[in-house]
């Protein structure tokens, strides 16, 4: 397939080494402009092996400078929670009725939140929920006693994460119109945030590359020793 014009003009400016942090977004800044507002993101290769259950790396984070996108939450919880739910920002809040629905097969939303006793109610949505990723779980704080603070924060832009089947941590950590400051900012924390979630069964190299990229350009490799600076 032949490459545009955009693409061809990107590949002469990308970095044939890796950079430090601040270079890297400085250089993913240069690459050509869209139309619209690209989102940026972070991929870091971890050494883990996620068939293993004590070296999956899982979490959300709240970036710094947020991540310039709101996202659609609903919440799994009791009655008199729903009010609280749809005030921090939910487009829909229910216990039974809502399970149903998604059942049903909507799923117009970006996360699912649920309060522990709602788990019961909504275990059948496993099977629907679990492959597209939208399961709420304890580990990525989206099974929580404060149903309505979770909403808020999700609803906000609180990026989840989880490494892939090849070691893999993806998230977006901002859009191309943030500043070179705040794009680095939010990186820091984010890389940070990994770090902080080493599993104690992991030996040896954790971090072994991080590469950040827009929608529509190619990545730019961070050095290592960089990596978290």
């Amino acid at each position: 397939m032949a490459k545009s014009k955009r693409a061809k003009e990107n590949a002469k400016l990308a970095p044939s080494t890796p950079l430090e942090a601040g270079a890297a977004f400085a250089a993913l800044k240069k690459f050509v402009p869209t139309k619209f507002d690209q989102a940026v993101e972070v991929c870091m290769h971890l050494g883990v092996d996620v068939k293993h259950a004590d070296q999956m790396v899982r979490g959300s984070v709240s970036l710094p400078k947020g991540i310039g996108k709101a996202k659609r939450v609903i919440a799994f919880c009791a009655s008199d929670q729903v009010k609280d739910c749809l005030a921090a920002g939910a487009v829909e809040a229910g216990g039974e009725e809502l399970m149903q629905k998604v059942n049903g097969g909507w799923f117009d939303f970006d996360v699912a939140i649920a309060s522990p006793d709602m788990m019961r109610v909504i275990a059948k949505l496993g099977r629907v929920l679990g492959p597209k990723g939208l399961m709420p779980s304890p580990k990525n704080g989206t099974v929580t006693p404060k149903v309505a603070q979770a909403v808020g924060e999700f609803a906000a832009g609180k990026v989840e994460y989880r490494a892939d089947k090849g070691g893999n941590v993806h998230a977006v950590i901002g859009r191309m119109s943030f500043s070179e400051a705040d794009l680095l900012e939010n990186y820091g924390h984010f890389v940070e945030t990994i770090e902080k979630a080493r599993p104690a069964a992991v030996k040896g190299e954790y971090v072994k590359r991080i590469t950040i990229s827009g929608t529509m350009t190619p990545g730019v490799q961070i050095a290592a020793a960089a990596a978290a600076e």
